[in-house]
């Protein structure tokens, strides 16, 4: 059986379709995908992001013990509330998941990670605590629920529906965080839009939820999320990346500090094998859709190579198709190149892997 939020009912008394994601019971649209799309991009668009877990790294050797774990380095973690995005790599350099870490203080930072790695996670990071010997716990707050108020009146709805966080929250820069009573409250997210992350207790969830709907939020499904995640250029775990495949491989280069003397879980492994691929955005030129796993073809110096697909989409913004691929080094942005769809070869063109941000068309 699928695990449930504790938004499970509301969703479904909101006539909501159910599927199962990642062992999760979840809300895929509720009624239509392109509405909920277009809400996020245009006005207020709400997650029951949940089934995401956060993680409490505690204790005096909490900095030390992250500093080593993940690829990005915590060290850039100055100011209290500010968040830093980072992948966390086996030892022959692949990604075990890409996660958040928000710096509370010395002693305590969240981790956000994803729904279907959870258990993984939770069990690495057990390891490397036993095998490092840090004065570090990591607890699972499962006691927490999660919601996402994304788009440009997301701010202004979510003080309707909490007039008393707004002095706290209304200067947040992007990244950063902010706690006020129970809501833990974070300038980020998944849709290339302005908005928050809201953590708070479970119990509490269902009431924020009600105070969004009568502030005209707009519940928003797993589809929408896709397109508007896929159209920011945001990458998403077991189809951009997984243990098989270097950040380096996938985009996230940014994410990973080669350069400082720290020592982190996969450096040795990076540093020994650079990229072997560019990740790139791709815009298909002709009638069709780009999926995940189709293949590309391209030519570099006159020799025929292959790319992947690993993510692709309708863009309801663009109207129309847009992917995200793994292509050969050499490929130069404005190339054009052919992705096999249904035995057909049609022409797209290679642009910079972000699409849309902040309701605007960046191709």
């Amino acid at each position: 059986m699928p695990q449930k939020t504790v938004l499970n009912e509301v969703h479904r008394q909101l006539g909501a379709k159910m599927v199962d994601f990642g062992g999760w019971d979840m809300p895929l649209h509720y009624g239509s995908q392109i509405e909920e799309h277009h809400a996020v991009r245009r006005d207020c668009g709400m997650f029951d992001v949940s089934h995401m877990c956060a993680l409490d790294v505690a204790g005096p050797d909490a900095r030390p013990f992250l500093r080593r774990l993940i690829a990005n380095n915590v060290d850039k973690l100055k100011q209290p509330g500010k968040a830093l995005y980072s992948a966390m790599l086996n030892e022959s350099g692949g990604v075990i998941d890409d996660l958040i870490v928000y710096f509370i203080n010395e002693a305590h930072y969240r981790v956000v990670v994803n729904a279907g790695t959870t258990e993984k996670d939770l069990a690495w990071i057990a390891a490397r605590l036993a095998e490092w010997k840090f004065k570090a716990v990591c607890i699972p707050r499962r006691d927490l629920a999660m919601i996402a108020v994304q788009g440009p009146n997301a701010r202004t709805r979510f003080w309707q529906a909490l007039p008393e966080t707004r002095a706290a929250s209304e200067a947040l820069k992007a990244f950063h965080s902010v706690t006020v009573g129970d809501y833990f409250i974070a300038s980020t997210g998944y849709t290339g839009e302005d908005g928050y992350e809201i953590t708070l207790p479970a119990s509490k969830a269902a009431t924020f939820w009600q105070a969004l709907l009568d502030a005209g939020v707009r519940p928003s499904g797993l589809a929408a999320r896709d397109t508007l995640r896929l159209e920011a250029g945001m990458n998403l775990y077991g189809q951009d990346m997984d243990e098989s495949i270097s950040p380096l491989d996938a985009g996230l280069a940014w994410t990973v500090d080669l350069l400082s003397e720290r020592d982190f879980v996969g450096k040795v492994a990076l540093l020994a094998h650079p990229p072997q691929h560019q990740f790139l955005g791709l815009l298909l030129l002709d009638r069709g859709v780009m999926r995940a796993h189709q293949k590309v073809l391209v030519k570099v110096d006159g020799t025929v190579g292959e790319g992947e697909i690993t993510s692709g989409t309708f863009s309801p913004t663009l109207q129309q198709s847009i992917a995200l691929a793994r292509l050969p080094l050499g490929v130069a942005l404005g190339d054009q190149v052919k992705v096999e769809i249904r035995e057909k070869a049609l022409s797209a063109r290679v642009v910079k892997p972000c699409f849309v941000r902040n309701g605007k068309a960046l191709i």
